[in-house]
Protein backbone atom coordinates (compact mmCIF):
# COMPACT_ATOMS: atom_id res chain seq x y z
CA UNK A 1 0.00 0.00 0.00
CA UNK A 2 2.75 2.56 0.72
CA UNK A 3 3.91 2.29 -2.90
CA UNK A 4 0.61 3.73 -4.14
CA UNK A 5 1.08 6.74 -1.88
CA UNK A 6 4.49 7.44 -3.46
CA UNK A 7 3.12 7.39 -6.99
CA UNK A 8 0.37 9.86 -6.13
CA UNK A 9 2.90 12.12 -4.43
CA UNK A 10 5.11 11.91 -7.50
CA UNK A 11 2.14 12.61 -9.76
CA UNK A 12 1.30 15.73 -7.77
CA UNK A 13 4.90 16.94 -8.08
CA UNK A 14 5.00 16.43 -11.88
CA UNK A 15 5.30 19.67 -13.81
CA UNK A 16 5.40 18.41 -17.40
CA UNK A 17 5.51 15.05 -19.20
CA UNK A 18 6.85 14.18 -22.63
CA UNK A 19 4.37 11.50 -23.72
CA UNK A 20 5.66 11.68 -27.28
CA UNK A 21 9.08 10.34 -26.20
CA UNK A 22 7.80 6.84 -25.43
CA UNK A 23 6.09 6.72 -28.83
CA UNK A 24 9.10 7.95 -30.83
CA UNK A 25 11.92 6.19 -28.93
CA UNK A 26 12.88 2.97 -27.15
CA UNK A 27 13.88 4.25 -23.70
CA UNK A 28 16.73 2.04 -22.48
CA UNK A 29 17.87 3.89 -19.38
CA UNK A 30 16.56 6.74 -17.24
CA UNK A 31 18.43 9.19 -15.05
CA UNK A 32 17.69 12.31 -13.07
CA UNK A 33 19.31 15.69 -13.64
CA UNK A 34 18.97 18.98 -11.83
CA UNK A 35 18.32 22.22 -13.73
CA UNK A 36 20.08 25.57 -13.45
CA UNK A 37 17.12 27.96 -13.39
CA UNK A 38 16.44 31.65 -12.95
CA UNK A 39 13.99 32.94 -10.35
CA UNK A 40 11.15 33.69 -12.78
CA UNK A 41 11.48 30.15 -14.21
CA UNK A 42 11.05 28.59 -10.78
CA UNK A 43 7.86 30.62 -10.25
CA UNK A 44 6.53 29.54 -13.64
CA UNK A 45 7.34 25.90 -12.92
CA UNK A 46 5.51 26.14 -9.59
CA UNK A 47 2.48 27.26 -11.62
CA UNK A 48 3.10 24.31 -14.02
CA UNK A 49 3.69 26.64 -16.99
CA UNK A 50 6.19 24.38 -18.79
CA UNK A 51 6.22 22.16 -21.85
CA UNK A 52 8.99 19.70 -22.82
CA UNK A 53 7.41 17.89 -25.78
CA UNK A 54 9.55 19.66 -28.41
CA UNK A 55 12.72 19.69 -26.30
CA UNK A 56 15.89 17.64 -26.45
CA UNK A 57 19.15 17.24 -24.54
CA UNK A 58 22.51 18.03 -26.10
CA UNK A 59 25.99 17.39 -24.73
CA UNK A 60 28.35 20.17 -25.73
CA UNK A 61 31.92 20.71 -24.45
CA UNK A 62 31.48 18.33 -21.52
CA UNK A 63 28.18 19.81 -20.29
CA UNK A 64 24.56 18.77 -20.78
CA UNK A 65 22.02 21.34 -22.02
CA UNK A 66 18.24 21.29 -22.33
CA UNK A 67 17.16 22.93 -25.60
CA UNK A 68 13.66 23.78 -26.80
CA UNK A 69 11.89 23.46 -23.44
CA UNK A 70 9.25 26.16 -23.15
CA UNK A 71 8.69 27.83 -19.77
CA UNK A 72 5.95 30.44 -20.04
CA UNK A 73 6.74 33.54 -17.95
CA UNK A 74 4.06 34.62 -15.51
CA UNK A 75 2.49 38.07 -15.87
CA UNK A 76 3.63 38.83 -12.33
CA UNK A 77 7.29 38.29 -13.24
CA UNK A 78 9.52 41.23 -12.46
CA UNK A 79 9.61 44.04 -15.05
CA UNK A 80 13.39 44.49 -15.02
CA UNK A 81 14.16 40.83 -15.82
CA UNK A 82 14.34 39.85 -19.49
CA UNK A 83 12.40 36.56 -19.81
CA UNK A 84 13.27 34.14 -22.62
CA UNK A 85 10.74 31.26 -22.62
CA UNK A 86 12.86 28.90 -24.75
CA UNK A 87 16.29 29.71 -23.36
CA UNK A 88 18.91 26.95 -23.24
CA UNK A 89 19.13 25.61 -19.68
CA UNK A 90 22.10 23.81 -18.16
CA UNK A 91 21.54 20.35 -16.73
CA UNK A 92 23.32 19.48 -13.51
CA UNK A 93 24.90 16.04 -13.73
CA UNK A 94 28.06 14.69 -12.13
CA UNK A 95 31.19 14.07 -14.20
CA UNK A 96 30.83 10.26 -14.26
CA UNK A 97 27.25 10.49 -15.56
CA UNK A 98 28.24 13.05 -18.19
CA UNK A 99 31.17 10.93 -19.39
CA UNK A 100 29.00 7.82 -19.64
CA UNK A 101 26.26 9.68 -21.54
CA UNK A 102 28.79 11.30 -23.88
CA UNK A 103 30.16 7.85 -24.72
CA UNK A 104 26.70 6.42 -25.37
CA UNK A 105 25.64 9.34 -27.56
CA UNK A 106 28.84 9.69 -29.58
CA UNK A 107 29.83 6.06 -30.03
CA UNK A 108 26.63 4.04 -29.83
CA UNK A 109 24.23 6.44 -31.55
CA UNK A 110 21.87 7.03 -28.65
CA UNK A 111 19.74 10.14 -28.18
CA UNK A 112 19.04 11.95 -24.92
CA UNK A 113 15.34 12.68 -24.52
CA UNK A 114 13.64 14.64 -21.70
CA UNK A 115 10.86 12.46 -20.26
CA UNK A 116 9.48 14.37 -17.29
CA UNK A 117 9.95 17.57 -15.36
CA UNK A 118 9.06 17.34 -11.67
CA UNK A 119 9.72 18.58 -8.13
CA UNK A 120 11.84 16.55 -5.73
CA UNK A 121 12.53 17.92 -2.24
CA UNK A 122 11.77 21.44 -3.44
CA UNK A 123 14.11 21.27 -6.43
CA UNK A 124 13.16 21.03 -10.11
CA UNK A 125 14.43 17.80 -11.67
CA UNK A 126 14.41 16.52 -15.23
CA UNK A 127 14.15 12.82 -16.01
CA UNK A 128 16.29 12.04 -19.05
CA UNK A 129 16.00 8.90 -21.13
CA UNK A 130 18.89 7.33 -23.00
CA UNK A 131 16.99 6.31 -26.11
CA UNK A 132 17.18 4.78 -29.56
CA UNK A 133 14.87 6.10 -32.26
CA UNK A 134 11.98 3.93 -33.43
CA UNK A 135 11.41 3.20 -37.09
CA UNK A 136 7.95 3.70 -38.58
CA UNK A 137 7.06 -0.01 -38.35
CA UNK A 138 8.01 0.00 -34.64
CA UNK A 139 5.68 2.94 -34.03
CA UNK A 140 2.88 1.10 -35.83
CA UNK A 141 3.47 -1.99 -33.69
CA UNK A 142 3.35 0.15 -30.54
CA UNK A 143 0.07 1.72 -31.67
CA UNK A 144 -1.38 -1.69 -32.54
CA UNK A 145 -0.43 -3.11 -29.13
CA UNK A 146 -1.93 -0.09 -27.37
CA UNK A 147 -5.18 -0.40 -29.35
CA UNK A 148 -5.39 -4.12 -28.57
CA UNK A 149 -4.89 -3.49 -24.82
CA UNK A 150 -7.65 -0.88 -24.89
CA UNK A 151 -9.99 -3.21 -26.77
CA UNK A 152 -9.20 -6.12 -24.45
CA UNK A 153 -10.01 -4.06 -21.35
CA UNK A 154 -13.28 -2.94 -22.96
CA UNK A 155 -14.25 -6.54 -23.72
CA UNK A 156 -13.42 -7.66 -20.18
CA UNK A 157 -15.53 -4.85 -18.69
CA UNK A 158 -18.59 -5.44 -20.86
CA UNK A 159 -18.21 -9.18 -21.45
Amino acid sequence: MPQHKETTAAAAATIALNKRARFDYFIEERLEAGLALQGWEVKSLRAAKAQITESYVLIKSGEAWLLGAHVTPLNTASTHVHTDPIRTRKLLLNRAELDRLTGAVERKGYTLVPLALYWKRGRAKLEIGLAKGKKLHDKRATQKARDWERQKSRLLRHG
